[in-house]
């Protein structure tokens, strides 16, 4: 049995819209699986309201932070967001050998 493409799971996702059925009533009368219909709509819908879930060596970049060039009137939190839902928390005065090491465990991991 092959696989059925992204493509022609748009186009089946599309006509269930259409049709106004349930997902379980266009899966029966199209023989296929109302759980997986759902999954493509839902997978069709977030890809099309979401940046790609890895980011490109052109719009990623690295940033160098240090104690030195934080303002004086600095933040008590500091927040880095490094894409693909990853966050790190640093509460001012951060030890700045500490955090490079999260940044490095953090990006060998992708």
């Amino acid at each position: 049995m092959s696989r059925t493409s992204r493509g022609e799971w748009a186009k089946r996702v599309e006509r269930w819209r259409d049709s106004g059925l349930t997902a379980k009533e266009f899966a029966a009368e199209t023989g296929v699986n109302a759980s997986t219909l759902a999954y493509w709509s839902w997978r069709l819908r977030a890809s099309r309201s979401k940046r790609p879930l890895r980011p490109t060596a052109a719009r990623s970049r690295f940033v160098e932070l240090s104690a030195a060039t934080l303002p004086s009137a600095a933040p008590a939190m500091l927040e880095l967001l490094l894409g693909e839902g990853v966050r790190i928390r640093v509460p001012s005065g951060f030890d700045e050998e500490t955090v490079a090491r999260v940044v490095r465990a953090v990006g060998s991991t992708r």
